[in-house]
């Protein structure tokens, strides 16, 4: 592509410029990796080292970092953020030609913008609506009545069920399932009975759903993703849960129906939450984290076994297994001598 000078990237991004402005600059990189035009960046200190060697033609550094190289600078209190943003425009996404291909199948009754892509093998169901510039690409399943909001970007082989809703400029990558059943159950006689699902999926603006993640439908009401809500590959949202805006939620994160989690979550990867749970605003959860409680104040949790040696896991898994026991010994033990403070009783 066409480079940008720093000056330019610097308006663009709300960066302060040091150095050399006219320095044109085509792609973004790693310190380590980076090319003479490439522009890198530095997020983490300890990689502060590797300053004193990249062959990047600029670099984007926090304030603090401004003296540690000669070379010319993008600051701001966020590099990371900043290269984010430099990398879209450095590397824009090339929209796809607007049309509906012919061995694509939209319903009678279905809507699709005529700005809208539909790539072959997709279908559009009766009654559901595909926004303007939105991409549906091959092999994608819109379901009767669903809504697909503008400039959304939805993947090959990506299923959204009859009535449910996804936000304009979300993204939903390939094999990801919006609104199948939940898993509703009632045991009668040692036999499952099916519960009807008869809720929807509503997808807010600006989310990001990862490959093969599953969101299933209400069983009643609706299971709710609000805006700017970021799912990971590989995550199942249970039924009627809602998600609060700007939350993240890493990989295999598993949540049971009917939880609520609050806006501005971070959920590390492989973490297990249980059902009919409330997790407040501004809750951090770390990696492969079992939750089964309420979380009712915002701050870090971390439920994860240290990792060590195997005979030394056992031994550690043996004392666990004796903590009960000892807390009621350490109980009996605190009643004796406080009856003995007392002058009720005998020491123990």
């Amino acid at each position: 592509m066409t480079g940008i000078t720093l000056e330019h990237l610097a308006s663009l991004v709300g960066a302060t410029l040091a150095g050399d402005g006219a320095v044109t600059v085509r792609s973004v990189a790693t310190l380590e990796n980076a090319t003479a035009d490439s522009i890198a960046f530095l997020s983490n200190p300890k990689y502060r080292s590797r300053l004193a060697s990249t062959r990047a033609a600029a670099v984007i550094v926090a304030p603090a970092d401004v003296d540690a190289t000669a070379l010319p600078k993008l600051v701001h209190a966020n590099p990371y953020a900043t290269y984010a943003r430099i990398a879209s425009i450095l590397h824009p996404r090339t929209p796809p030609a607007p049309g509906i291909d012919a061995a694509a199948s939209v319903a009678v009754g279905a809507s699709v913008d005529p700005s809208a892509t539909v790539g072959p093998y997709a279908v559009i169901s009766a009654g559901a609506r595909v926004g303007a510039r939105t991409v549906v690409a091959a092999h994608c399943f819109i379901g009767e009545g669903a809504t697909v909001g503008d400039e959304a970007q939805l993947y090959p082989h990506v299923t959204v069920y009859a009535q449910c809703a996804v936000g304009a400029r979300t993204v939903i990558h390939s094999g990801a399932v919006i609104g199948a059943d939940g898993f509703g159950m009632a045991e009668d006689g040692g036999r499952w009975i099916k519960i009807p699902q008869i809720g929807r999926v509503l997808i807010g603006d600006d989310c990001e759903i990862g490959a093969n993640t599953t969101i299933d439908r209400g069983a009643i009401g609706d299971t709710v993703i609000e805006d700017d809500v970021k799912l990971d590959n590989q995550v199942q949202i249970g039924h009627n849960c809602r998600i609060g805006a700007h939350t993240a939620i890493a990989g295999c994160t598993g949540i049971a129906g009917s939880t609520t989690v609050g806006r501005n979550v971070r959920i590390g990867g492989a973490s297990d939450i249980s059902g009919h749970l409330t997790i407040a605003d501004g809750v951090v959860i770390g990696g492969a984290t079992t939750v089964i409680g309420n979380v009712n104040a915002p701050g870090v949790y971390m439920g994860v076994f240290p990792l060590m040696q195997q005979d030394d896991w056992r031994h550690a898994a043996v004392e666990v297994r004796r903590i009960r026991a000892l807390a009621a010994r350490v109980a009996e033990l605190e009643r004796a001598l406080k009856a003995l403070a007392a002058g009720e009783g005998d020491a123990p």
